[in-house]
């Protein structure tokens, strides 16, 4: 699925009316796919609440309300705005609504009234449009607030109201939608930040236009199963050579866990070595752990590069701490100039100058939020409030592929961007990053390039987390999960 801003999908509109497509039509065709969605997602459901607003997309609810009225449903329309206030197409919408029987409460009279919405009423929610920014206030901020506070169903029109559908960032507050049925073009902030959150299950409806949104330049693109990048299949005569010999430079005290999660994740996700450079205190406990996994204590850099040699994949940061041992040790590592992973505690001595990226095509850089925020100089609310736009600057400053973590993880390389379209809330644990890092670096010693390595294993890190959710129904999952699912899981991608 190709992503783009609100504004491409505006002038794609605007492109079909001009080439002789009412907008009329338009309008009752996303209000027939909304209504044909919202039948098929709650099939037992005869009442609807639509809460409308000045624009189009209070325009496109009115067609809503005006088809549940001529099924013979139960239907409340409320109007942000006075009703002599509708123009154009949505005014239309209006008669059209009113022909089949539509009354219309005003918001005020509606909030007033302390109404609560009735077991087995879905909500939709038509209030804001994708011009809107910035915080909602007034009646329609009072009406969204209402809506949150509800136990019912909530469809949402082309984008949860409050939502940027740009940058998947949320100014005050923003409806929490169980489905949301988008128009013409998939935005691109439906996915990544607040998005997933705000749109719960999303579907798209061209309208019958996809040609003139088509003509846009995408922003970006959803990564999912069907155009995922996928590694050569292995043949018989192959051997662990092969596959590539993947380094973990990591584990300062109180942090060996972190280095060997990588470790082990490179090893089960298909590296033919895997070697764990770490403190001498963490050596026994790795063997016992993972015996596969060449585990060697380091007490200064001088005891590295040697060892190091051998590498074509450098797995940098898990662990590592940010004092002197950390330091020499990534100095060191960095001589190496293999595809190389930098991750955790790397990103934050690079972002605070004690490290240097030598001229090398191939990192990749995974910071979360956070850590963005450090390499970038700015805030963590900055990183989150455009998060497409921090993960292209941290691929341009770097010039390496980026991994921004976080709900709908991004990926940017060479100008483009991916939308990680797996995972879940269950991630949210320590460690995951760790075996993400060891995931990539894994497909980075198969041969895979940077930006195909870093977008299959975003994707895999996150479809096996979904897995796990399904098989244990958890409200959390421990990092060590994923990784003999990663192990089973990844042979369907290799051939």
């Amino acid at each position: 699925m190709q992503l783009y801003r609100c504004e491409q999908v505006r002038a794609a509109d605007r492109a079909a009316i001009a080439s002789g497509v009412p907008g009329a039509v338009l309008m009752k065709r996303a209000g027939r796919a909304a209504f044909d969605s919202l039948h098929q997602r709650w099939p037992q459901c005869r009442s609807v609440l639509v809460l409308c607003g000045g624009g189009n997309n209070g325009g496109d609810g009115l067609v809503v309300a005006a088809l549940a009225l001529a099924s013979g449903w139960d239907v409340q329309v409320v109007l942000a705005r006075d009703l002599s206030a509708l123009r154009g197409d949505a005014a239309l919408a209006a008669r059209y609504a009113e022909q089949e029987g539509a009354n219309f409460v005003s918001g005020e009279d509606f909030i007033s009234s302390a109404h609560t919405c009735e077991t087995g009423t879905v909500i939709v929610d038509a209030l804001l449009g994708t011009g809107f920014k910035g915080a909602p206030r007034g009646i329609e901020g009072q009406l969204i607030e209402w809506i949150n506070h509800q136990s019912a169903a909530v469809l949402a029109l082309d984008l949860p109201s409050g939502l940027d559908g740009d940058s998947g960032s949320v100014t005050g507050l923003a409806v929490e939608a169980d489905a949301t049925m988008t128009f013409v073009g998939a935005k691109a902030g439906l996915f990544s930040g607040a998005g997933p959150r705000c749109c719960g299950d999303i579907e798209l409806a061209d309208l019958g236009i996809a040609a003139f949104v088509e003509q846009q330049q995408a922003v970006a693109r959803l990564s999912d199963a069907s155009v995922l990048p996928t590694l050569a299949a292995r043949k018989l005569d192959q051997h662990k050579g092969h596959f590539g010999f993947v380094a973990v430079v990591g584990g300062d005290l109180g942090s060996g866990g972190a280095a060997l999660l990588a470790a082990e994740a490179a090893l089960a996700c298909g590296s033919g070595l895997c070697a764990l450079f770490t403190r001498s205190e963490h050596v026994a406990a790795a063997l016992a752990r993972v015996p596969e996994v060449m585990t060697r204590g380091v007490a200064e850099n001088a005891d590295l590069l040697p060892q190091l040699q051998r590498a074509t994949t450098l797995v940098l940061g898990p662990g590592l701490g940010r004092g002197e041992w950390s330091r020499l040790l990534a100095r060191e590592a960095l001589k190496l100039a293999v595809p190389t992973v930098i991750d955790a505690d790397a990103l934050n001595l690079l972002a605070d100058g004690e490290l240097q990226l030598p001229a090398n095509p191939n990192f990749v850089l995974t910071p979360h939020p956070g850590e963005a925020a450090r390499l970038l100089a700015c805030s963590v609310a900055d990183v989150q409030a455009d998060r497409f736009a921090a993960v292209r600057t941290l691929s341009e400053k770097y010039s390496a592929v980026a991994v921004l973590k976080g709900s709908g993880t991004l990926i940017a390389a060479n100008g483009a961007c991916w939308v990680n379209g797996s995972g879940n809330a269950a991630m949210a644990s320590g460690g995951m990053g760790d075996v993400l890092a060891g995931l990539i670096g894994a497909l980075l010693a198969q041969g895979m390039s940077p930006s195909d390595a870093a977008v299959l294993g975003v994707y895999l890190h996150g479809h096996a987390a979904d897995l796990a959710l399904s098989e244990h129904n958890r409200v959390s999952l421990r990092a060590g999960d994923l990784i003999p699912i990663l192990q089973r899981t990844l042979p369907a991608h290799v051939e």
